[in-house]
């Protein structure tokens, strides 16, 4: 592995290190990389979890629900993943969104968000309460945190794809916490990725400095006073991690460091010439050292660095709390007249694309979702939140969002379905976001139950009638929700003694 290191990276991380250590971390491109995967606490208890995998696992030290996997596993194969029982994630990626100390309740914003892996991590951390925003300027990776997120079962996030720059007019002293998995040089994923290191040019860290740069000062904008921003990279680079840091302390004084204790610590004397040859204060040089380093020769993991920040001060965190572009729809309303900000088109699953806009109102009858939901589902799955509708899609909208016109909205909230032509089509995120005992009408099948594969590619399956679990006096006959092992997998539609399959064509097995 070592042979595809740059030269110039090399010769670096030699100075910055010393002769000693610098042997240590070069061994450490010798040795396998880890394997990580985090299980979906929104799914499945950790102590269930840890019995129903057939996977060999040990626990990741700094992560609640992270697993080592073996390197001859094949989780993404397994029909749990299909469940979103768990994700797949680098060990050392799990480490900043633990350090976010995320509650029930926050408000919560993944400001780098796709694919997903920090966002789904936050969204466990919630348990369903609060709000989670993610937000992501690359269009096409969204569509990868889209997915994930619905995998997942998230129920209370929204997603966006806008520049920063935008959501800090929206979003002003708005979040309790912040993560920014920044864009970086990505040194830390040379031993995983050796296309990076093949591909890695020294003046890469001038263009992404000055997005960190930017990157900081936008989320400081949308933190609220007494919250907490976290700030990640997968790079060892100085210029990147502690000048950063210590920039943005010189420049914000209502702004300090969090100690990390769990890692190295960083590296203040590495602030110097040629590396980082700025000039920073006594106080910020010595506050970096607070900030961790997860080295690939002291841990069992790749290389990151991580940085805590609080700011200081306490108080409401703002951002008035309107309709977020559509009109809440009240429990007991038959119909409703919208005028839908998310606007532009649509795709088909739901999505919005294209800018927030406002089309002429339309009249959008309610009555078929009232009957599904009255008819297939228990509890009360839609609280809390605000069913809104944009066009013929309906969401449940996380509550207390700020006004969401003229930004990018590609989920804004949890998709329920699509009402057309007076019926309803129930969407795949809402049986993802279902727990099984939310549903009236289900089908169970035991994951060694052929069925369960069969469901899973897409084909039609023979269903006895006595196997549609429902109420007293209900008939098997209509929409189901379909579970494997007791987790909800997708809907089916029976009839007769034959499930029609409603599983998506893009998620199936292939």
């Amino acid at each position: 592995m070592t042979k595809h290191l740059p030269d110039t990276f090399v010769e670096k991380m030699k100075d910055l290190l010393g002769e000693e250590e610098f042997a240590q971390f070069l061994a450490s491109y010798e040795e396998p990389r880890a394997y990580g995967l985090r299980a979906n606490p929104l799914k499945i208890e950790r102590s269930d979890f840890t019995e129903a995998v057939p996977f060999e696992l040990e626990a990741v030290p700094w992560a609640a629900e992270g697993f080592y996997y073996g390197e001859g596993e094949r989780p993404g194969k397994h029909p749990y993943y299909h469940l979103g029982l768990y994700y797949i994630q680098e060990p050392s990626a799990m480490a900043p969104a633990d350090l976010l100390d995320v509650q029930p309740g926050d408000k919560v914003l993944d400001l780098c968000a796709a694919p997903g892996g920090k966002s789904t991590q936050i969204a466990g951390k919630l348990q369903g309460q609060g709000l989670l925003v993610s937000n992501d300027i690359n269009a096409e990776r969204v569509k990868a945190l889209v997915r994930n997120l619905e995998l997942f079962g998230v129920r209370n996030g929204i997603v966006l794809n806008e520049k920063p720059e935008k959501l800090m007019v929206t979003f002003r002293d708005y979040f309790d916490k912040i993560v920014i998995d920044a864009p970086c040089s990505g040194e830390g994923m040379f031993r995983k990725e050796e296309e990076m290191a093949i591909y890695w040019e020294r003046n890469t860290i001038a263009m992404y400095n000055r997005m960190q740069e930017e990157l900081l000062g936008q989320a400081a904008a949308m933190l609220a006073p007494g919250g907490r921003l976290v700030y990640s990279t997968c790079t060892f680079s100085p210029e990147e991690n502690e000048a950063q840091i210590a920039a943005f302390l010189d420049k914000h004084d209502d702004f300090y460091v969090v100690p990390i204790d769990r890692f190295a610590p960083g590296r203040p004397e590495w602030l110097r010439e040629p590396w980082c040859p700025g000039e920073f204060s006594g106080e910020a040089r010595a506050a970096v050292a607070g900030t961790g380093r997860l080295w690939p020769h002291k841990l069992r993991g790749e290389g990151h660095y991580v940085a805590v920040l609080g700011r200081r001060g306490a108080g409401d965190s703002g951002g008035a709390p309107v309709d977020g572009g559509a009109v809440t729809v009240e429990a007991d309303s038959a119909s409703l007249a919208v005028k839908p900000g998310g606007g532009g088109r649509r795709d088909r699953r739901g999505g919005l694309k294209g800018r927030a806009a406002a089309p002429a109102r339309a009249e959008v009858s309610l009555e078929p979702l009232e009957a599904f939901a009255g008819e297939l589902l228990r509890g009360e799955p839609f609280a809390p939140g605000r069913l809104v509708c944009y066009g013929d899609y309906a969401y449940l909208s996380p509550l207390g969002l700020p006004e969401l016109h003229g930004l990018k909205v590609v989920r804004p909230g949890w998709y329920i379905g699509a009402l057309h032509r007076g019926r309803f089509e129930p969407s795949q995120s809402l049986a993802l976001g279902l727990r099984g005992g939310e549903a009236k009408r289900v089908l169970r099948l035991a994951l060694d139950d052929a069925r369960a594969l069969r469901y899973l590619r897409g084909e039609t399956l023979e269903v006895a009638e006595d196997e549609i679990l429902r109420e007293e006096g209900q008939a098997a006959k209509g929409y189901c929700l379909v579970c494997l092992d007791g987790h909800p997998v997708g809907w089916g539609k029976w009839i007769d003694g034959i499930l029609k399959n409603e599983y998506p064509p893009a998620w199936r097995w292939t």
